[in-house]
């Protein structure tokens, strides 16, 4: 029984901890000239306590790495090349520059809120006229997304399933994230950002067009649990975070909700398989975005320290 008591105490320590900031969004969202969207819930004394569950000082890189093999949707490519410069100086100094050609979207990558929209009309009234130009946004551009230093958590989806990898095309909504979330000692709050680890990323070695063409993930419903409860960002371990047995005809519906409706960040082909083989499900969440002006999407490799 005092363990019992106990592990209910660290619970709602862990829950005070994570929900320093205001438990929901403002019912007006956060003022008609916002561009940053639910980044705006993470405030000093979030990060301050996001700190405080680092332990041991273990960084885990939860970026892919970006080039010629790397998975990517139809059209898209990447291409780099590499310059030697000739001697020069008394000191006889060599060295090496380099040009990158490449979609944005390839390997590890955070949606920013113009990405995806309805009717032309994308985060906060934004128009898709008002907004769009050919050499960079007008607006919401990743550039403008502050540095994120949060409380992250890892779902282990796979685990929940208990398989080693979710089967393609397969779906997981609320019941399944709260199941999951209180079988692993997960408790969700505020500010905070979300992972799910499904396993898919092995299929990027194996089969990279069903990697990208067949994968499972969150749907509608699981989406909009997290957002409402106040997650600034969700990712996975798969290229679309979102299930690709769409419905009704509609075309990434997870993505459309998240970026439109809640300003919530997407993130994708995130490497959890660290966290999962370690069983972490709690951590230091820190993503500095590269400040491309502009740009819809950002490569990133955030990292999780514990």
């Amino acid at each position: 029984m005092t363990g019992i008591l106990l592990k209910s105490a660290c619970l709602v320590l862990l829950a005070v901890a994570s929900t320093s900031v205001p438990a929901q969004r403002p019912a007006d969202g956060f003022g008609p000239d916002d561009t940053v969207g639910a980044v705006n819930l993470i405030d000093g004394a979030k990060t301050r306590a996001a700190a405080d569950l680092v332990t041991d000082g273990r960084v885990y890189a939860l970026g892919v790495v970006t080039g010629r093999d790397t998975p990517a949707y139809p059209g898209r490519s990447f291409s780099i090349e590499i310059f030697g410069g000739p001697r020069a100086g008394s000191n006889a100094m060599t060295g090496h520059d380099d040009r990158l050609e490449t979609h944005i979207g390839i390997g590890s990558q955070i949606d920013g809120l113009a990405h995806i929209g309805r009717g032309g009309v994308h985060y906060n009234g934004h128009r898709a006229e008002d907004i769009f130009a050919a050499d960079g946004l007008r607006a919401l551009g990743t550039e403008h997304i502050p540095p994120i230093a949060t409380r992250g958590v890892m779902i282990d989806m796979a685990a929940h399933f208990g398989v080693e990898r979710l089967a393609p095309l397969q779906p997981f909504g609320r019941a399944d994230i709260e199941a999951a979330a209180e079988a692993q000692d997960v408790m969700i709050g505020t500010g905070d950002v979300v992972l799910f680890h499904t396993g898919w990323l092995t299929m990027a070695t194996e089969d990279a067009e069903v990697f990208i063409g067949q994968q499972p993930g969150i749907d509608v419903e699981g989406a909009r649990y997290l957002a409402e409860l106040g997650v600034v960002a969700i990712g996975a371990d798969s290229a679309a975070l979102e299930t690709l047995a769409f419905q009704n005809g509609e075309l990434f519906p997870v993505h459309q909700m998240l970026l439109v409706d809640y300003g919530v960040y997407v993130l994708e082909t995130i490497n959890t398989h660290d966290l999962a083989a370690d069983d972490v499900h709690e951590f230091m969440f820190v993503l500095g975005q590269p400040r491309y002006a502009g740009s819809v999407q950002a490569v990133i490799n955030p990292v999780a320290i514990r």
